[in-house]
Formats: C-alpha cells, sequence, structure tokens
C-alpha cells in the first residue's frame, strides 16, 4: 500500500514540508513530528463511505428529532456536558497522569444499573480493573469489561453487544490496522478517532475517549482531536489537593462555561454541591491579605478565597507570581493600584494565590484581588464578614458584573454580613438581610474596607 509522510506540529496542527526545530506557524520548539498517512485512493474511499452517499435536502424538510439526553447518574457531570449525555456523540475526556480520568469514567458506568455499558481499557487487565471496581460505589449488573488494544475487535464487541455508553480509556494505546503506524503515533490516534466517531454516528452508541496530556499541559494531538470529537472535557486539579474540576473546553451540546466540581477520596470522588463553604478556611480569620470574592463560573455561584502576600523585594527586581490566576492580569491591577490608587508597589514582591487550588477566569475577582494585595501591603486585616466582587478598569473604576443577584444571595447563604458591588448595579432588594454596598471607584472601595474594621 503506497503511504506518505508529512511533518506535522503537535501543538497547533500545522503541517509543514520537512523536519523543523520550531513550528513556523506556532512558535513552539521540538512539536514537528513525523506523521505517515494512507494513499490518496483509500483515503477517498473512506470519505465516501463515512458520508454514506445521502443527496442534499431541503432544511424545511428535515425533521427535527429531540432525542432525550442520557442521565448520567452525576449532576456535576451532566451539568458540564450540557444537560445530558447525547446519544451518538463522541466525548474525549483529558487530564494529567493520575487526576482520577479513568476513575470518573469507571464510576460513572457503576453507577449506571438501569443501562448496559462497556468499558475497554488498553492500559490495565480485567483484574486491575476488578480490584479498581472494589474500591468505588456502585453495584452495575450491565457493566462489561474488556481489555484489548485492537480497534476493530472493541467495535466488533460494541456492535454485537449493542451497549449504551462505551468507555474507550485510552485512545493512545488503540490502534487500528488502517494506519500503519507505532500505537500511540499521530497517524494512529486520528484514524482511531475518525472511526470511532463514524462507528458511534451509525450505530447511535456515545463513546467517551480517554486522552492522555502531552508535557505542555495540552490533549496529546491536540488540534488532531479535537476537530473530531463533539466535547472536550478537561479533568483538572492539584494532586496535593482533594478538589478535581471538570471543564468544558468544546461542547457542541451545550455550554462551556460550566464546571463541575468533585472530591478525590478513598471511596472514589464524591460531587462537591456546595463548594463555596469547602473553598473557604474559617482559620484564616484576622490575617492580613485575604480577602472573599463572589465569582461565576458557569451560572454557579462561587465564593473564593484570594490570599496575597505584598513584601520588599529581596533582590534588585520584584517578582510577580500567580496561582490559579492570569500573571498578566495581576501585573495589570497593581499598576492601577499604583497609577490610580498612589500605592508604591514598585519594590514589592507580590503573591498571588487562589485557595483550593482552583484556576478562576472571571473578571468579577479583580476587586478582591487588589483588596488582598492591599491588606497585605499595610498589614491590615479585612472584615472576615465582606466580600467583594467588580470588575476593575485601567482608570481605577468599578466595572458592572454579570449575575449580580447570584453572586449576593450566595454571599447571605453562607452568612456575610455585606457585599462590595459596582455603582449602578442593579439588583433584587427582596429577602436581603446583608448590606449592600456600591463603590464607584478602587479607591473608595478602600477607603470604606479600611473604615469597617
Amino acid at each position: 500500500m503506497k503511504v506518505k509522510v508529512e511533518y506535522t506540529c503537535n501543538s497547533c496542527g500545522a503541517k509543514v514540508p520537512q523536519m523543523l526545530g520550531r513550528c513556523p506557524v506556532c512558535g513552539e520548539w521540538g512539536t514537528i513530528v513525523e506523521d505517515t498517512v494512507q494513499a490518496p485512493a483509500k483515503n477517498a474511499q473512506a470519505v465516501r463511505s463515512l458520508r454514506g452517499g445521502q443527496a442534499p435536502q431541503r432544511l424545511q424538510d428535515i425533521s427535527a428529532q429531540h432525542e432525550p439526553r442520557i442521565d448520567m447518574r452525576s449532576s456535576e457531570l451532566n451539568r458540564v456536558l450540557g444537560g445530558g449525555l447525547v446519544p451518538g456523540s463522541l466525548i474525549l475526556l483529558g487530564g494529567e497522569p493520575g487526576i482520577g480520568k479513568s476513575t470518573l469514567a469507571l464510576q460513572v458506568l457503576m453507577q449506571m444499573n438501569d443501562r448496559k455499558t462497556l468499558y475497554a481499557s488498553g492500559e490495565e487487565s480485567l483484574n486491575q480493573l476488578k480490584l479498581r471496581s472494589e474500591r468505588l460505589a456502585g453495584n452495575p449488573d450491565n457493566l462489561y469489561l474488556l481489555a484489548e488494544t485492537s480497534l476493530e475487535t472493541i467495535l466488533q464487541h460494541t456492535r454485537e453487544l449493542q451497549p449504551d455508553i462505551v468507555v474507550i480509556d485510552s485512545i493512545q494505546t488503540i490502534a487500528t490496522e488502517a494506519a500503519d503506524s507505532t500505537i500511540g503515533s499521530l497517524s494512529q490516534v486520528r484514524e482511531c478517532a475518525n472511526r470511532i466517531l463514524q462507528f458511534a454516528k451509525e450505530q447511535n452508541i456515545p463513546f467517551f475517549i480517554v486522552g492522555h496530556i502531552n508535557k505542555e499541559g495540552s490533549l496529546a494531538g491536540p488540534k488532531v482531536l479535537e476537530h473530531i470529537v463533539d466535547t472536550v472535557l478537561q479533568f483538572e486539579g492539584d494532586q496535593h489537593y482533594m478538589y478535581r474540576i471538570l471543564r468544558a473546553q468544546k461542547n457542541r451540546f451545550g455550554s462551556t462555561s460550566e464546571l463541575g466540581i468533585f472530591e478525590m477520596r478513598e471511596d472514589g470522588l464524591r460531587e462537591v454541591t456546595n463548594p463555596s463553604e469547602l473553598l473557604l478556611s474559617s482559620s484564616s480569620e484576622g490575617l492580613s491579605g485575604i480577602a472573599v470574592a463572589a465569582a461565576v463560573e458557569g451560572i454557579r455561584p462561587l465564593l473564593i478565597e484570594v490570599q496575597a502576600l505584598a513584601s520588599s523585594a529581596a533582590y534588585g527586581t520584584p517578582q510577580r507570581s500567580s496561582t490559579g490566576f492570569d500573571a498578566r492580569r495581576l501585573n495589570m491591577l497593581l499598576a492601577v493600584l499604583e497609577k490610580r490608587v498612589g500605592f508604591k508597589l514598585l519594590q514589592k514582591d507580590v503573591f498571588l494565590n487562589i485557595a483550593g487550588g482552583i484556576r478562576v477566569n472571571d473578571p468579577a475577582i479583580d476587586l478582591a484581588v487588589m483588596a488582598a494585595v492591599l491588606s497585605s501591603n499595610m498589614d491590615i486585616p479585612i472584615d472576615s464578614g465582606t466580600c467583594l466582587a467588580g470588575e476593575v478598569g485601567l482608570a481605577g473604576e468599578i466595572r458592572p458584573v454579570n449575575r449580580i443577584d447570584q453572586r449576593i444571595y450566595e454571599a447571605q447563604k453562607l452568612g456575610f454580613k455585606r457585599i462590595f458591588i459596582p455603582a449602578g448595579q442593579q439588583y433584587n432588594t427582596k429577602s436581603l438581610t446583608l448590606e449592600v454596598v456600591p463603590v464607584k471607584r478602587v479607591a473608595d472601595a478602600f477607603r470604606l474596607l479600611i473604615h469597617h474594621q
């Protein structure tokens, strides 16, 4: 069979004419890999069979079939998927080694007693899977296990068994006879994903495929897999913390702004229904450099503890370090503090940490970040009954944020006495027991924070 060799960037998916040390498109070093592809004639035949030879149809003549989503017996997973699993969809579950991808996949299947499921593993034997299942909660009657690395064999068993859900762990350990390359190579991963997608659409069976993470922290063969699958789920978290966060980086059937929070325990993953109580620490009361932010991830309000430390620079160049928060945005907020508020932080080391090991992208925590830095710099603690929500602009103004009612009621539910919000922001005043403090500029917020001490 005729084959040809291409050189592909493993980071951005760009093709280059020869082996290079640096990708000319994304600029990454050492990401160009040799990729063996099939002859054009065979590829054309595969494309024709995948399309099925259907003729074009008018939009008015196509009937929309609203198939009910599959309940995954996990409210956190259902939320991230957009309300449940769509039949015939292909979901990629990625994460660092040891973060709990296989545990999550197996535990979800073990909780679905009313559906026939198949778990195919190319990494573990049946005995290892049995040992893993014994520590997880659940007593499934229709869960089938398969230890196999041949994609053709897995699809043959799936066709005979006709399960409701299939999990393949992992895509880098599965090989197909259609690709003449080693297991885990770019061409093998691409060909296996394409064949799984075709099979899922034909049989209307949803597939979960587990993917590894490369050294840069992204999915191995990211652009190849992300363009093929319907949904990309990222399972992240620090192995030194008990919390795990599930995010949707791509979702054709729902929002990508939702997240699910789990707690890793000895008996598996436990859903965290009220993460604010776990992310807030009572031991930090009375300490400077601590501020509570009323954040929102998707439609879920979270109260997050922001920790900052400002100290005199021990070396010539001050350090700026952040964990769980964008470092470039931290530098911008520090510049606003110095230019608009008048606090000189040029000779200060500033360290910022989002407690709990989670990463937050909500701009509404800007005010809490600046308040924590100011509190540490002046060594004045912020009242533990105060939380903040507001985006900070370059002029030092506090800009309105979305879902302000949910932030206020979450703070009230957890017993906070007051919340600082942007001035002019409209909110619901019904059944409020906490004080809502509107502030227009950063300097006004700091003045009121110090006055409340």
